[in-house]
């Protein structure tokens, strides 16, 4: 279960007695002059950066910049009259059952909320989690030295799961900065701090478990940590061992909702451009293409004789910039404004950082031959939802029916059109029936699905389709690329033809 609430407190580490501390130092220093003195013997591996002595320096210059955050929001009471427990509490389910009868309407409460943030500017911008602050009527933060100030929302970013806060102090404030996150390995010390449980400043440290760990998100890029963070842990910061923000702690994953060991922070070089863009404009303005895209998968790349499985696939291109630009459906974009392309992860990236209103150049592979086509980007959050075209309209088609590839398949006609409720004009072949045991039933082909494209050429007839199946096997491929619409949404399936 995915949690966005952090989890579970460190025990601390136990104290070396005052008499024994020199003698271990001793011991330290003699085992790390015989890790020096090894790792200078030719070939001999280098050496990594062992566990801190102590982390209480650490802590101790940067807990002033770290905050408590409480919010307020009026909660309408329930529509049965109910009493209001917390949603899972034990005492959910015995109120359920013993304590509504009777019960007239409840006026609207009060709730409050827990969570962390941290400074990042003298004058006082904070950043924290979207779902810490999301729907609050007033935000209160709680410095290390007790203070206290109300907060204004200046923006959010549901996305990343990102808000940026704001207080005026009357002095200036204590604050961190936002390190790189690329440069973290797996294994490097982290260091989390937060309001975990409301018991307020906690401290905790680990390791980087893993790097560029998806969740949920479409523009996901967390750092996944043992460093032990809690309910409450949300929004508050990870550290790097130099001190800087290399994360925002956000969510854990664990079967119970207490921490395993799992948890997750948003990476602090997507967190730092969005914040620079709630800075500045109150709100995000990511780059806009225009494209459905999926992955180069290997079975795809043999369909259409690529070297390598990578770069992205376009789908489909609906009205806008692609399109504008000449893009085209079955296009694999390799780079775009000369980043190199792995993946439609990699893409999305990419086109949101890019610049809006201007012109980059997207380098794609069309039949085989790459193609340099510049495009003018738009702005995602302008963008409204256009619905696929469906092609151009075709002749009437004579009823048939054959098994191709594992597949029951029928031209589409306006009996079909009609029967599936699909756009006029629709053509292609539908799905009417799919073998179990196929290559087809494994690839997740449908019965209704409508092929619309085999080897990148269209097919209206059951001759086009067949005509494809031997092209692709007289030129040694294994595979055949088909384009498949399923209610309106299009993807690419590479079918064995052998």
């Amino acid at each position: 279960m995915l949690t966005r609430f952090p989890a579970q407190a460190p025990r601390p580490a136990p104290l070396t007695p005052p008499a024994r501390r020199p003698v271990a130092r001793a011991l330290m220093a003699t085992a790390l002059g015989l890790s020096l003195a090894f790792s200078a013997l030719p070939g001999a591996p280098a050496l990594a950066l062992g566990a801190p002595e102590s982390f209480a320096d650490l802590a101790q210059s940067i807990s002033p910049s770290v905050v408590n955050i409480t919010t307020t929001a009026v909660v309408a009471a329930p529509a049965d009259g109910g009493p209001m427990v917390p949603k899972g509490s034990p005492f959910e389910e015995f109120f359920k059952d013993f304590g509504q009868e009777g019960q007239g309407p409840q006026e609207p409460q009060r709730e409050q909320a827990l969570g962390s943030g941290f400074v990042i500017s003298a004058d006082g911008y904070i950043v924290t989690n979207n779902h810490v602050i999301e729907g609050a009527d007033e935000i209160e933060i709680e410095f290390f030295s007790g203070n206290r100030l109300k907060a204004k929302l200046v923006g959010t970013d549901p996305k990343t799961d990102i808000a940026l806060l704001k207080v005026d102090s009357p002095e200036p404030l204590p604050f961190v900065t936002f390190g790189d996150s690329d440069h973290m390995r797996v294994g490097d010390w982290v260091m989390a701090m937060g309001n975990p449980l409301g018991q307020g400043f906690s401290v905790s440290a680990g390791i980087v478990s893993a790097r560029g760990r998806e969740l949920q998100g479409t523009y996901d890029d967390f750092i996944q940590t043992d460093a032990a963070i809690n309910k409450g842990n949300s929004g508050g910061p990870l550290f790097n061992m130099d001190g800087q923000v290399i994360g925002v702690n956000t969510a854990i994953l664990s079967p119970t909702g207490g921490s395993i060991g799992i948890g997750f922070s948003m990476a602090s070089n997507v967190v730092s451009k969005v914040v620079d863009q709630l800075k500045e404009f109150g709100e995000t303005r990511r780059g806009w293409l225009g494209v459905k895209i999926q992955d180069v998968t290997p079975d795809v790349a043999e369909a259409m004789g690529l070297a390598a499985a990578k770069g992205a696939l376009i789908t489909d291109v609906p009205e806008g910039p692609a399109r504008d630009a000449g893009l085209l459906a079955g296009d694999v974009i390799l780079t775009f404004n000369g980043d190199e392309i792995s993946d439609v992860r990699d893409l999305t990236r990419t086109v949101a950082d890019a610049p809006i209103g201007e012109e980059v150049p997207v380098l794609v592979l069309r039949e085989g031959k790459e193609q340099t086509i510049p495009v003018k980007l738009g702005r995602r959050e302008e963008a409204e939802a256009v619905v696929p075209a469906s092609g151009t309209p075709q002749g009437q088609a004579e009823p048939q029916e054959a098994e191709v590839l594992g597949l029951t398949l029928s031209p589409v006609d306006d009996e079909v059109i009609k029967g599936m409720g699909l756009p006029a004009g629709t053509e292609g072949l539908v799905v009417t029936a799919v073998d179990a045991t196929s290559d087809a039933a494994g690839k997740g082909v449908a019965p209704g699905d409508i092929i619309v494209e085999a080897g990148q050429a269209p097919v209206t007839r059951l001759a086009d389709l067949q005509a494809r199946i031997d092209e692709a096997k007289a030129a040694g491929r294994k595979s055949l690329l088909l384009l498949i619409r399923r209610e309106g949404d299009p993807r690419f399936v590479a079918l064995s033809v052998e």
